[in-house]
């Protein structure tokens, strides 16, 4: 079921391409150390990152939200893409290769928690594995992240797999929400740098993948510029986007990342679950 959690994933992921194009474990396409997340900065963070010249993107949703829906309640199936991505495990490693497409979904379960990522169309295996290891970041692990490559030390149970879209959805409802992606940065280089370059990524991508194998619409809905020099220098700009995406149920699983098979004491076989 899509959230707003989900498209809030999906925007952070095409940022994070825009501006780290081969990855994290690279220099950014700025020059500048980059960083991207959900929410809004920490004013004490934030001022040590604009003196040693670290740019901040956050990403933040309205509250405000229009109900949108207004097409059938219909199952639509989901037509499956050709697999062109593959990852290989070792030990608590991951390794990815191939090409991406939409309708493909990379996952890691750590640990028995699992971190799925929509590969979007600008994808290459080094920013899957890069949105991946900021996914399983976000959650407190440490990441061991270069190339197209990515190791979680301190894991006990790690795996990791990526498959296409099966199966079919029924969207049951649809909303239009704005959502902001403000940078924060030191400088007015910086900014000017960052900006179209975020810009241009999120025009471009008119429909973004979600994880529920759905799609989201993104239309630009405007910008601001302000520059403050109290306390810490801060050239700041919002960039505006509306985004309408549906609300589905899933007759069957867009693709079964994981499945773990339990069984009794006496080795009968209980029960599958999929993830």
């Amino acid at each position: 079921m899509a959230d707003q959690s989900d498209v809030e994933v999906a925007i952070q992921s095409i940022v994070a391409n825009a501006l780290y194009p081969n990855g994290s474990g690279a220099a950014s396409a700025i020059g500048n150390t980059c960083r991207i997340y959900r929410g809004m900065p920490m004013a004490p963070t934030l001022d040590v990152d604009l003196a040693a010249g670290v740019v901040n993107i956050s990403l933040a949703a309205s509250s405000d939200v229009k109900n949108t829906t207004r097409y059938p309640r219909v199952w639509q199936i989901i037509k499956p893409v050709s697999a062109s991505l593959s990852v290989t495990v070792a030990g608590a490693t991951a390794s990815f290769s191939g090409d991406c497409v939409l309708g493909q979904l990379a996952g890691v379960m750590v640990d028995g928690a699992v971190y799925p990522y929509a590969v979007q169309a600008v994808d290459s295996p080094a920013t899957v594995a890069s949105n991946l290891a900021m996914l399983i970041r976000s959650a407190g692990w440490i990441v061991d992240y270069a190339g197209s490559t990515l190791t979680v030390p301190a894991v006990e149970m790690f795996t990791a797999r990526v498959v296409t879209g099966v199966g079919a959805l029924q969207e049951i409802k649809r909303q239009t929400q704005e959502f902001e992606v403000t940078l924060w940065c030191p400088d007015p280089v910086s900014r000017d740098a960052a900006a179209p370059l975020i810009d241009q990524a999120l025009s471009l991508s008119q429909f973004i993948g979600l994880a529920d194998g759905s799609f989201a619409r993104v239309v630009y809905a405007g910008s601001d510029v302000s520059d403050q020099n109290a306390g810490a220098a801060l050239f700041k700009r919002r960039l505006r986007y509306q985004v309408e995406y549906p609300t589905t149920i899933a007759q069957i699983e867009p693709a079964m990342l994981f499945g773990t098979t339990a069984y009794s004491a006496n080795a009968e076989f209980v029960d599958t679950l999929n993830i």
